[in-house]
């Protein structure tokens, strides 16, 4: 059977108005087989990134919504210890020749644009509290950003061109996601990260696309890895994951611009991704694609986070601080006989009481572990009616009795209904909640459900410009100066017109003294 790329609407059942039309089939290919490079996934992406349609107004809003998003997390994390260590090994790194360099997050020095994507990166997912897109693999499509932005300051680039990059990134990462699950295999979500990066550096700085296809080879080759970072005791790295694959595609761009080729066919080949870390060589997929012309218009299809913690937790947060308000006999674990949260696959398997990890449920675990406990996080927004980036996961609220009492009476399950809802391509079924029962020690029950976080756009309270304008406010103002906070959102809510010497200065700078209180470890750098 010979691929084809199928770009006509026709191609697609039903499709929502933001996926795209055309649908490129991806198989694996024996090495005796043709298949020519322009059939290739990795080609198809090139060309999608080479595509010159313009960004559209929804688009552009939600873009700078997400530079705003991105930059209020950052700012929110800068004196954390993963942050501190990643801005270290940038300021240990000379500005690189041939341009202009990049800001390191927090600072008003400037290094290589790798090592400057690195440090924003980890920032930007240190308090895992940017935007979320969930499909057949999970991803937070805002950590093209970093990677982007930088090589835009190093090259000179306008807002206009900055723009158009962000809307390729965006765009190829939320269909890889559609199509091609990752975790199924133990494969860690940024191996569609670094494709996606590379992509739109590619549309960013104008590159033909047999070059942006080779950076794309060389970015999945060297970016997939296994979700041992996001299991069991979870630790730091979870951080720097996706730091890593942006810095890879950076790196991998700048090969491919020196004329040095990626294995190939990277998706298809014998032993290539999809044969070895994925479906097998009996594996196929078909990979949502603009078609030439087509807008990027993925983004409309992602979600921020209101509460810093898992996006699957979101809705939960959601429903148990309203219960708590409503019933606070609720929130005494002597009042509760079990709590049971029926619940899609991902959430019972990933970060409930079905992955089986012990961890979920020990109050000495760290932030990123509790993090990812559906069970801790459901008894604190009860509780305390509500949710904190810092206090939430302080190791006195998680070592408090009571919520261990409660904690511990929480359980999982699976619930086909809320797992196929989870998986749904019509937006107006998509779920990422369920149903909760709560058995009493009286013997009586409560049930409710919840479908999708209040902030979701068709939520009960969607997240628009100022609400991510508040949270920018709310998270840096500890941080950053009073009128830095101005400064950065006026440059921000100008994205498409900056000139390069704005886009240059598109980043945050700590108050004078406040990273000097930061951690600032030493190592080889």
């Amino acid at each position: 059977m010979n691929t084809e790329s199928m770009n006509t609407k026709e191609s697609m059942s039903t499709p929502t108005s933001n996926v795209p039309s055309a649908r490129h089939r991806v198989r694996t290919y024996r090495s005796n087989e043709d298949l020519p490079r322009e059939e290739q996934l990795a080609w198809k992406i090139a060309e999608v990134a080479t595509d010159p349609v313009e960004v559209q107004p929804d688009v552009t809003d939600m873009i700078i919504n997400r530079v705003i998003d991105n930059a209020a997390v950052a700012a929110a994390s800068l004196t954390r210890t993963p942050p501190s260590a990643a801005r270290a090994q940038a300021l240990s790194h000379p500005v690189s020749v041939n341009g202009a360099g990049a800001a390191i997050v927090g600072t008003d020095r400037r290094t290589s644009p790798e090592w400057a994507a690195w440090a924003h990166g980890v920032a930007v997912r240190e308090l895992d509290y940017h935007d979320t897109f969930l499909a057949a693999e999970y991803s937070h499509p805002g950590d093209n950003i970093p990677p982007i932005l930088a090589v835009a300051q190093h090259v000179g680039a306008d807002g206009a061109a900055l723009l158009r990059g962000l809307a390729t990134g965006y765009e190829i990462q939320v269909d890889l996601v559609r199509a091609i699950s990752l975790h199924k295999h133990k494969i860690d979500h940024v191996a569609h990260l670094g494709p996606s990066a590379a992509a739109g550096i590619g549309t960013l700085l104008g590159l033909d696309t047999a070059v942006i296809y080779q950076a794309i080879g060389q970015a999945l080759h060297t970016t997939t890895a296994t979700r041992q970072s996001r299991k069991g005791a979870i630790s730091s790295w979870k951080a720097y994951a996706p730091a890593f694959a942006g810095k890879l595609a950076i790196e991998a761009v700048d090969r491919a611009l020196r004329g040095e080729t990626s294995p190939n066919p990277i998706y298809e080949g014998e032993d290539g991704v999809i044969a070895w870390l994925l479906d097998g060589p009996e594996g196929s997929y078909e990979v949502p694609l603009p078609a030439p012309g087509e807008p990027k218009r993925g983004i409309l299809d992602t979600y921020t986070k209101e509460h810093s913690a898992e996006y699957q937790a979101q809705a939960w947060i959601d429903l148990a601080r309203r219960l708590g308000n409503e019933r606070p006999e609720l929130r005494d674990p002597a009042n509760i006989a079990a709590i049971v949260l029926h619940t899609s696959h991902h959430t019972h398997y990933v970060i409930g009481s079905g992955a089986g990890d012990p961890q979920k449920y020990d109050p000495t675990a760290s932030r990123e572990t509790l993090d990812h406990s559906i069970a801790y996080i459901f008894t604190v927004a009860l509780q305390d009616g509500g949710w904190h980036h810092v206090d939430s996961y302080a190791p006195e609220r998680a070592g408090r009795p009571d919520t261990v009492a409660l904690w511990h009476k929480i359980t999982t399950a699976e619930d086909p209904e809320w797992t196929r809802r989870y998986h749904s391509e019509d937006p107006d079924e998509k779920a990422f909640g369920g149903r909760v029962e709560i058995t009493l020690t009286d013997g009586s029950t409560v049930v409710e459900e919840i479908a999708i976080a209040d902030a979701h756009p068709l939520g009960a309270r969607p997240f628009a410009r100022p609400d991510y304008v508040r949270k920018f406010r709310l998270l840096a103002e500890p941080a950053l100066a009073p009128a830095e906070i101005e400064r950065f959102l006026a440059l921000a809510e100008r994205l498409p017109e900056l000139t390069p010497v704005e886009v240059q200065a598109l980043s945050i700078v700590a108050k004078p003294g406040l990273l000097a209180s930061a951690p600032n470890p030493t190592g080889l750098f």
